[in-house]
């Protein structure tokens, strides 16, 4: 008897969240969330972390290392709101308190194999000035409730951003079924005409 035809493809990612680069600030962690469309459920791994706090190194770089790993397995039946994963990172101020130093996202990467991302990271700003020295003054500095939204993209031009370090993140990426379901994500073929639509279909949602 003939196997049944898969109605599912899974998108396996591990790798790790490796360090960053944040001029001024140290003793700085990082968390991480996992953003998806509605078609899309993780089946095994952890969709968020929280990282160690890890302090720069001493050489001319002055890296941040943290090496935070990441695991997770995905199932879904269109490439449509693909996974991306959101990093924000976070670390005392002057007056003790966790503040936010950077967010960013980046999506998983399509193709199978191993890659690494670097992500340009920023925070809210306050938009006048007396906000400005109120965060001054208390500590308080502006942050997201959610820092899913900065995978989502409604509302954020309304919102005044600055870019503030970088972080770089590296992927082992391997799918099951994408074939048989019709999509094609090999590396060769990322020109093709086919694949283009479907990677601009990814970006839309």
């Amino acid at each position: 008897m003939a196997a049944a035809a898969p109605t599912v493809f899974l998108l396996m990612v591990n790798g790790q969240i490796e360090s960053g680069q944040f001029p001024g600030f140290d003793e700085l962690y990082c968390k991480f969330c996992f953003v998806y469309g509605r078609d899309w459920a993780p089946t095994t791994g952890l969709e968020e972390g929280i990282s160690q706090i890890t302090s720069k190194n001493r050489d001319a770089q002055q890296a941040l290392v943290w090496n935070f790993p990441i695991d997770i397995t995905f199932k879904s039946t269109n490439p449509s709101g693909w996974p991306q994963i959101v990093v924000s990172v976070y670390g005392p101020d002057l007056f003790g308190n966790d503040v936010v130093r950077g967010y960013g996202a980046v999506h998983v990467p399509f193709t199978p194999g191993s890659h690494r991302r670097t992500i340009p990271m920023f925070v809210p700003e306050s938009t006048s000035k007396l906000q400005k020295i109120t965060s001054w003054l208390t500590g308080r500095h502006p942050e997201f409730t959610d820092p899913k939204v900065v995978a989502q993209g409604e509302g954020r031009e309304v919102i005044t951003v600055r870019s503030q370090g970088f972080v770089t993140i590296s992927f082992n990426v391997v799918t099951k079924d994408m074939k048989k379901l019709g999509y094609d994500v090999s590396p060769s073929d990322m020109q093709n005409p086919s694949v283009v639509s479907l990677t601009d279909g990814i970006h839309n949602h």
